[in-house]
Parts: structure tokens; C-alpha cells; sequence
């Protein structure tokens, strides 16, 4: 069987951020000017008020710093509070496909390959611009790429989800080398009103580069995959072209993300541990063998428990690199970021786990090899 290898991960980082303290002053802004909207009817026990949020709370609950956004004004205008992106014509390059596109192309220069060494593009993120044509198709066109493209969305897992995808088509033959691209545009899914969520996502694009371990020297084996899905309502983005035959409440909140996050975090957590530790276990390597986590940066405490029950003991920044203090979290492409931001200093023989995991609920991980 053909050995693949992940040649080189490109990253696009947006060149604006917002702060726990900008994020929160503006919020709490909008509290206020609701809370006086509606004093009547709060003090007649008919409105509950909002509570005001502040970058303490935000930082203890999720150990996020800042994010990244395409644009802040929209985000941070309390009458608002999402981004503001200009419509572009058809003939124009997509948004999401113009961030993946360039995350691609770092990709690419970072494993000296061109469009004529690619042959297929996966574009596998949380949410899509549209639904056709397809974004992979899109950033395929826009790179010079021949061969054949396809969108997936497995919500947060879906880059490790895409990993696989890529492996399996470079093991069956079906191309020699793909690009699976994760662009990120999570502030456009955010309820930035939403006191218990408003803080969690920000924006990026990801893109690995998965090939033929026989077209060149370096990169990383990968030494298995391994995929699992359990059905659950805790995390869910309901917003669809249904939505507009159904008679709901104008003044209802919107139907983009929203979760139990106690729910997950005591669900999740085991479950993401378990499927690690069996995933190593099938492949003959043990948790106490691996020399660095990359995992989902969706919280830090989440990140913290999945180590402690696979080591058996607190992990290291080390050897469980976070990035989401910085980014937040990034839905698919955050497992990404902490390993193309973290893994120069490994050498030959040092094992690796990527993992994702997320709504489904969903849990993909990547077990690698430094060549």
C-alpha cells in the first residue's frame, strides 16, 4: 500500500484582532442599551435582563485572550455587532475561497510544490459561503489545480475528517498529492450578543498538503486515521434555506451556533481521551510514547482534562501546544494551527496526534511520524 505523508501546512492569520477588553466593552454597551429598552417591561417581570460580561469571566471560562477577525468595526458596533462584508459579483473570488486560497499557497511554497503537483482540493470547514458551486471547486480554479475538488463539513473535526478523505484517495491511487483547506470565517456564525458564546470563535484558514511519501524527502507519516461520530444536540447551527419557509418569531435569536457547554465539556472530554487512547492502542503506541497533542483548541480546560487522562498526569505546553489563548477557537482549523505553529523542533522518529472534535458530536485524529 502506498505510504502518505503530510508534506507542509500553510496558515492565514487575518490582520485584525479584538481584544477580551475591546470585546467586552462593546458588549456590555449593548446591555446596557438593551436593559433600557426594555426597563418596563424588566421591571414588570416581564423581560429578563442581560448581564454584563467582562474579559476576567471570558479568560477563566475559556482561557482565550483575543481572536482574529476579518473585520472588526462590525463586530464591535454595539448596534451591530457582526461583521460588515461587502457583496462581490459572481465573477469575483469568494471570501472564504480568497482565505483558503492564500492559506493554500503558503501550503504549497512551504513543500516547493506547484498547481501541477496537486490533482485534487478538499475544502473541509464548519460552515460554507454557499452551498454551490461547490468552495473547493472555487479555490481549485483559483490555484490552476486540474483533477477534481469537493466541499465536507464535519463542524469542528472536519480538517481531521479531510486528513483522512485526502489519505485515502492518495493511497487508492485516485491522485498523487491534495490539498485539504479549512477556511475559518467562524464571526460570521457567532451570536456576539450571546453572553455565553459571544467570546469563543475568531477567524483563520488552514491547508495541509497530503501526498505520495515518494515524491520527495520530510514530512510527516501518517501512520493511521481513525474516525468516530455519536449523534447530539448540544452544538448546533440551525440556520439553512429552510429557515425562510418557517414561521418564527422576527424577534427570536438567530439559528447559527449555539451549545450546552457543560453538556459538551463533560461528554466530550472522555470520549475524545478514549478515542486517542484506542486509536494508538490499535497501532501498537501508547499516550506516555507520543511526543506532542495537537489538539482542537475549543477550551483550554477541555484541552487540559484530555491530557491528564491520557498521561495520567498534567501535560506540558509541550507536549500539548495551545494556541487558542490567541486565536480562539477556530472550529476545524484550530488542531491545525498548534501544529503548523509547533512542530520544527520535533526530529526524526517523534510520534504525533492531531485531533479534532466537535458537533455531531464528531472525533477525528491523525497519528504521525517525523521522517
Amino acid at each position: 500500500m502506498t505510504d502518505v505523508v503530510i508534506r507542509a501546512t500553510g496558515l492565514f492569520t487575518p490582520s485584525q484582532s479584538i481584544s477580551n477588553e475591546e470585546l467586552v466593552a462593546a458588549f456590555n454597551t449593548y446591555v446596557a442599551n438593551y436593559n433600557a429598552q426594555h426597563a418596563a417591561g424588566i421591571a414588570a417581570g416581564e423581560v429578563a435582563p442581560l448581564t454584563e460580561s467582562s474579559a476576567e469571566f471570558i479568560e477563566k471560562a475559556s482561557g482565550i485572550k483575543q481572536r482574529f477577525v476579518l473585520d472588526k468595526a462590525g463586530v464591535l458596533d454595539p448596534a451591530r455587532m457582526y461583521p460588515r462584508f461587502a457583496p462581490r459579483p459572481d465573477d469575483a473570488l469568494s471570501l472564504e475561497a480568497e482565505i483558503g486560497v492564500a492559506a493554500a499557497r503558503d501550503a504549497l511554497a512551504r513543500a516547493g510544490r506547484d498547481a501541477a503537483d496537486v490533482d485534487a482540493v478538499i475544502c473541509a470547514a464548519s460552515n460554507m459561503q454557499r452551498p454551490y458551486p461547490a468552495m473547493a471547486v472555487e479555490i481549485q480554479h483559483a490555484l490552476g489545480i486540474k483533477g477534481f475538488a469537493f466541499d465536507m463539513n464535519v463542524a469542528c473535526s472536519s480538517a481531521t475528517f479531510g486528513i483522512e478523505q485526502a489519505a485515502n484517495a492518495v493511497r487508492s491511487g485516485s491522485a498523487r498529492s491534495v490539498l485539504v483547506v479549512n477556511p475559518e470565517i467562524c464571526s460570521a456564525h457567532l451570536e456576539w450578543r450571546d453572553r455565553d458564546c459571544h467570546f469563543i470563535f475568531g477567524d483563520v484558514a488552514t491547508a495541509i498538503l497530503v501526498e505520495r511519501a515518494d515524491m520527495g524527502d520530510g514530512g510527516w507519516a501518517i501512520l493511521g486515521t481513525k474516525l468516530a461520530t455519536s449523534f447530539s444536540n448540544n452544538i448546533r447551527n440551525n440556520a439553512g434555506f429552510l429557515n425562510r419557509c418557517e414561521d418564527t418569531d422576527p424577534d427570536a435569536r438567530d439559528k447559527l451556533f449555539r451549545q450546552e457547554g457543560r453538556k459538551v465539556f463533560k461528554e466530550v472530554c472522555p470520549m475524545a481521551a478514549e478515542h486517542i487512547g484506542s486509536h494508538l492502542s490499535a497501532l501498537g503506541h501508547a499516550p506516555a510514547g507520543v511526543r506532542r497533542f495537537w489538539l482542537h483548541q475549543a477550551n483550554l480546560s477541555m484541552n487540559q482534562l484530555i491530557a491528564r487522562r491520557l498521561l495520567e498526569r498534567d501535560a506540558t505546553f509541550d507536549e500539548a501546544p495551545v494556541i487558542l489563548d490567541q486565536y480562539a477557537n477556530t472550529a476545524s482549523a484550530g488542531s491545525i494551527i498548534a501544529f503548523h505553529l509547533h512542530h520544527e523542533d520535533l526530529t526524526q522518529g517523534d510520534l504525533g496526534v492531531i485531533c479534532s472534535f466537535g458537533a455531531g458530536y464528531s472525533i477525528g485524529s491523525v497519528v504521525i511520524q517525523r521522517r
